[in-house]
């Protein structure tokens, strides 16, 4: 069995993110393998609580939507379906009370949210050499894009602190993963006017925004926040979590009409189009909010089972007001508690993996079927 208290090996990296400039990271999951081969091997199977990939069923509405839209001989449109742009914004104002929303210019469907985000620096032009700055605890596709554009990424805890030369893209996260923090709408709005001021776009990730516990997480495009203009504001969005459309590659991203107007150009030529069934099967689930309130009560269930199972172990739940994950920690090294835990069968992602500042944390997600967060829950019981 491998040494899962020390995974590194001579030229391994283990959730560090190579040097800016430098050639791209080592796909960190690949690290994890052997504590997934360790909980694997556990009597009652695996419970893997860590990529947070949906298990519940895709909801009837958008499975029959996708079925009714299967007969498409004919390419789609990359701005999407009139009908999808509408329903898009009609989401926005329905859930978030976010007005003025053009779905003529404003909207775009994406191919899921993560080739967006990958993509953005480099579809939106960032110079090579410019700056990206993201949060210092993150999804490592935001250091990822800009690597893949030439930029340099820039963990930023503080904007305060931030000399905005050369900075061409700033992505705020919340509610975050991997933490489940929540901004607070004075965090956003001195956000989007720093961006303004300082000539820098500012994208927002939002995939979570429909999960928030503790806190109510508000969106940048909010009126309140966004001080009545759109400009120089993107927010990304996902229907993998709250509809169970991972399968689908559902997102959608929402903003300045310019900037949104510019990707639509850049992909018309690179042919990112959301298939034409995808469509309809987001215009569908995004009509539909009784699956989602559905949805959320099954993680909200499953929160509330792991948390305190967690806290008897002897782990400290930080931050954690909304999203999908728990942002646990012992107070050991990230891989030692991988490791604890995976001699338990139970599989975690080490907090290196979105930062640094991770290395005393283990991301939990929520996403298990009741039966196997049931089985987490016996097994932390006998970790002590």
């Amino acid at each position: 069995m491998p040494d899962l208290a020390a995974p590194a090996r001579a030229g391994q990296r283990v959730g560090t993110l190579a040097p800016p400039g430098a050639a791209l990271p080592d796909f960190p999951w690949d690290l994890l393998a052997p504590y997934a081969e360790r909980a694997r091997a556990h009597p009652d199977g695996i419970v893997d609580l860590s990529i947070g990939t949906p298990v519940d069923p895709t909801p009837d509405v958008a499975r029959n939507a996708l079925s009714a839209a299967a007969n498409a001989p004919g390419y789609p449109t990359t701005i999407g379906t009139p009908a999808l742009r509408e329903a898009v914004a009609g989401w926005l104002a329905r859930r978030f009370g976010i007005s003025g929303v053009d779905p003529a210019t404003s909207v775009l469907p994406t191919v899921g949210s993560k080739e967006l985000v990958a993509l953005l620096p480099t579809l939106l032009g960032a110079p090579r050499g410019s700056r990206v700055l993201h949060p210092p605890l993150a999804y490592p596709t935001y250091d990822v894009g800009a690597r893949l554009a030439g930029a340099v990424p820039e963990p930023c805890p503080d904007l305060g602190d931030v000399d905005p030369a050369g900075v061409s893209l700033l992505w705020l996260n919340s509610p975050s993963n991997p933490t489940g923090a929540v901004m607070r709408p004075e965090e956003l709005r001195r956000a989007v006017e720093w961006g303004r001021a300082n000539g820098v776009v500012v994208v927002s990730d939002e995939c979570y925004l429909e999960f928030g516990w503790d806190a109510e997480p508000r969106s940048v495009l909010h009126p309140d926040v966004r001080n009545g203009s759109f400009d120089g504001v993107l927010t990304v969005h996902s229907l993998s979590k709250r509809s169970n459309l991972a399968g689908y590659r559902a997102g959608f991203v929402v903003g300045d009409p310019a900037l949104v107007g510019a990707l639509l150009e850049v992909r018309k030529h690179a042919g990112l189009i959301v298939p034409a069934p995808v469509q309809a099967a987001m215009t569908a689930a995004l009509g539909d909010d009784a699956h989602v309130d559905e949805q959320r009560a099954r993680y909200l269930d499953r929160r509330a089972r792991l948390r305190p199972a967690l806290e008897a172990a002897g782990f400290r739940i930080d931050a954690s007001t909304a999203g999908l994950y728990l942002w646990a920690s012992d107070g050991s090294d990230c891989w030692s508690a991988v490791a604890r835990l995976a001699e338990r069968g139970v599989l975690v992602a080490p907090g290196v993996f979105y930062g640094a500042a991770g290395a005393q944390h283990v991301r939990v997600a929520l996403t298990a079927t009741d039966e196997r967060v049931d089985a987490a829950v016996e097994r932390l019981a006998g970790s002590r």
